[in-house]
Formats: structure tokens, C-alpha cells, sequence
């Protein structure tokens, strides 16, 4: 028998100790995760097994991916969705009916991903969120009427309602808007499809909600417009917001398949003031701000004073 070289062992050790820290990394993970290879679950996180009823004398690894699926016909065609996306350079982001150990089911998010895209046929990661409320929620017709069904947001109409609420109010709390536009997002369309451009959207109404407090409404007024309502917000403290997101933007960055890109946004804000007597003249007085920082070159924020009167907020 040819004993192994000493780099060799030094290879298989150092091999060793990596899948050992991944099993135990998966173990712990606070998502649903696992490794698919073949068909096969390889190794899942506690929250994955647990997603799907599986618990201390049961566990998902080793049995088939079929286990968790609905019928044959299912199964078989969200193989063939992966495998078009994963050749196609793109991961699986799906929403797919599951069923636990029990037979009960559930919606679930997958986001699946190859351990390594020159091998699309080879071992994937799979990420599942159980969205079944948020699934029953957007399939009511008063949920479709008031939210972006791109980004869930909020849409223009919900937003101009709930911003007339505050126009004209004879309560003396400051109320402030936002206007955001992020800088040419057409290239990102143009350069990566609209799919890319549809992801990064609704990546970056995610991340704008992490800048605010439950009680402001995020919305996607159209394209790549959003705005955001802050009740008894002074513009002191909108500036501040409003930096925040533009500074968040700057950073984010959108990883879909082979796809990496990042953009940059402009800002306007507005308080509302007695000269703002309508919702029109409100987010007229945010676009403007807005306009003025793409004028000013980008990644800015400006801020309506008065009008033709803007005061500048660094970027």
C-alpha cells in the first residue's frame, strides 16, 4: 500500500477540519440552509430540518429532495427550473409548495445557488423561507390594491392616501416625504436584463424599510422612484434618514448568479408646509429637491425649502 506524501496528508487533514466546521456551522445556522447533491439532501441546519417537521430522531440529510415535494410532477419541474437557471448563470428564486414529514405544507421561498457555478450539474445551497401568511396576504384582493406587487411595498395610490391624511392637517406635528431615484438604474436594465433589474429593485425596497420606523410607509411610487412618509419627523431628522438610505444604497450591492453590480440614489426632502396645499404639490416639492441633487452630479440629497430654494446635504 503507497503510503500518502506528507502534503498529501496535510491536504486531507486541512479537508478534514473544513467539512467539520461546515457541519457544525450548519448545524447551528439561524436559517433554513442545506446542501443538495444528486437529489439528495447532504447536510441542513437545524432550522431546516425543523421547517420541514423533522426534529432530534429524524433528520432531512440523506433522504431525497422528492421527500420535501408535493407530488412527482413538482419535483420533476422544479428540477428543470434549477438546472435551466443555474445553467443559465442565474440561482432559483421560487416560491414552492412544500410538504412536511407530517404531510402538512406550506409556501416556501427557495433560494438555490451552486456551490460552484462552472458546475450547474454539481452541489447546490438551499435556502427556504416558510412565506405562507405573506403568500395568503397578497393574494387578497385589498392587499393587491394598496402594494407594489414587484417589491411589496407600498404603491402610489396608498401613499398619496395615506400623505392626505397629513396635507393640510391642523395638527402641529411635522410630517416630512422623501423622494428617492436611483441613479442610472436604466444602465443596470440595459446591461443585465430586466430580471437582474426586477431582484435588485425589490433588494433595495428591502433594504430602504431597515432605515425607517414601523410607522413610515416605504412605497414604489413607479420604476425606479420610491418615496417614504415620515409622520411627526421634523426635516432635521429627515436629513438624517435620508443620508442613511442614500449611504446604504451606495453600499449595497446586488449578487444574482453571476451578476454583480451597485448603484448610487438621489434624495429630495421636503417637510410639509402651508404652501404645500395638495399631495401633487408635496411630491413636486421632493422631486425638485431630487432633481437638484442629479444636477449636482449624484448620490446626493437636497432639500425643499422653499420654492426655488434648495439647501444642500452633503452625499
Amino acid at each position: 500500500m503507497q503510503m500518502a506524501t506528507q502534503p498529501q496528508a496535510a491536504a486531507e487533514g486541512a479537508s478534514d477540519v473544513i467539512a467539520a466546521r461546515m457541519r457544525a456551522l450548519m448545524v447551528r445556522a439561524p436559517v433554513a440552509a442545506g446542501f443538495v447533491k444528486n437529489g439528495q439532501f447532504e447536510v441542513v441546519s437545524e432550522q431546516f430540518n425543523h421547517l420541514f417537521g423533522h426534529g432530534d430522531e429524524t433528520d432531512l440529510a440523506g433522504q431525497g429532495t422528492r421527500s420535501v415535494q408535493v407530488s412527482d410532477a413538482s419535483h420533476q419541474s422544479l428540477q428543470e427550473r434549477t438546472h435551466a437557471a443555474f445553467v443559465g448563470g442565474k440561482p432559483l428564486d421560487d416560491e414552492i409548495e412544500f410538504v412536511r414529514r407530517d404531510g402538512s405544507r406550506f409556501w416556501g421561498r427557495l433560494q438555490a445557488t451552486p456551490v460552484h457555478w462552472d458546475q450547474p450539474g454539481g452541489e447546490s445551497l438551499w435556502i427556504v423561507d416558510d412565506v405562507t401568511v405573506a403568500r395568503q396576504q397578497r393574494m387578497q384582493p385589498t392587499w393587491t390594491a394598496k402594494h407594489d406587487v414587484l417589491t411589496e411595498l407600498a404603491n402610489r395610490r396608498e401613499f398619496e392616501r395615506r400623505l392626505t391624511e397629513h396635507v393640510g392637517s391642523r395638527r402641529h406635528e411635522p410630517v416630512s416625504v422623501l423622494w428617492i431615484d436611483i441613479d442610472k438604474f436604466g444602465e443596470v436594465v440595459a446591461g443585465m436584463g430586466a430580471e437582474v433589474g426586477d431582484h435588485f429593485l425589490y433588494g433595495l425596497g428591502q433594504l430602504l424599510i431597515t432605515k425607517v420606523r414601523a410607522s413610515d410607509l416605504v412605497a414604489r411610487l413607479e420604476d425606479d422612484h420610491f418615496a417614504v412618509l415620515l409622520p411627526n419627523c421634523d426635516q432635521h431628522y429627515a436629513e438624517i434618514v435620508a443620508e442613511k438610505m442614500r449611504a446604504g444604497i451606495a453600499a449595497y450591492r446586488l449578487r444574482w448568479g453571476l451578476h454583480r453590480t451597485r448603484v448610487k440614489a438621489c434624495l429630495g426632502v421636503v417637510q410639509l408646509q402651508a404652501s404645500l396645499e395638495s399631495v401633487d404639490a408635496v411630491l413636486g416639492a421632493a422631486a425638485l429637491a431630487c432633481t437638484e441633487a442629479k444636477a449636482a452630479g449624484g448620490d446626493s440629497v437636497r432639500v425643499f425649502i422653499s420654492a426655488g430654494a434648495f439647501e444642500e446635504l452633503a452625499g
